[in-house]
């Protein structure tokens, strides 16, 4: 008998990563979270298309949190129906989750950036969170001279082996 699991199924990993969020922040605590998506959001997050270039995350006074900025583009096929491409979309998770999120952001100057959109195991669409502080100018050199030394080294054992 057929699967009534649908054509998608077989995708996995990161439909689209913030690569940007790491140079531009400190990462401190990471949290998955649930997206609220339109059918064709998904379509087209499945297809490989959106970014979460200039994403950021908000939580309102009731103790809710969006995700703004982030940029799926409409489906092609879609009809009259088809979405907004930069649409606030909010994103689940459990109430005292969002408080204790909501006041380190409002206490310590704290910002929630979502670093990737990916397919968890069962199919659905999730949001990696994470609580981030930002970096200056000198934080950003000496992270980049880390990695060169570190490659340098890494380069130097595999010519010596």
């Amino acid at each position: 008998m057929a699967s009534s699991k649908g054509k998608y199924k077989t995708v996995s990993g990161n439909l689209a990563v913030n690569r940007k969020a790491t140079h531009d922040y400190t990462v401190l605590e990471k949290h998955e979270a649930g997206i609220e998506l339109v059918g064709t959001e998904v379509k087209v997050l499945r297809n490989g298309e959106g970014g979460l270039l200039g994403a950021w995350c908000k939580v309102d006074e009731s103790d809710q949190l969006w995700l703004m900025q982030v940029r799926i583009p409409p489906y092609a096929f879609g009809n009259r129906f088809n979405h907004e491409s930069l649409r606030t979309r909010r994103l689940l998770m459990h109430k005292a989750e969002i408080r204790r999120l909501r006041a380190k952001v409002e206490q310590k100057g704290l910002s929630l950036i979502p670093l990737r959109l990916y397919l968890n195991p069962r199919g659905k669409v999730k949001v990696e969170l994470a609580l981030c502080q930002g970096k200056n100018q000198y934080d950003r050199r000496e992270t980049v001279k880390r990695r060169e030394a570190d490659r340098a080294a890494q380069r130097a054992t595999r010519l010596y082996r």
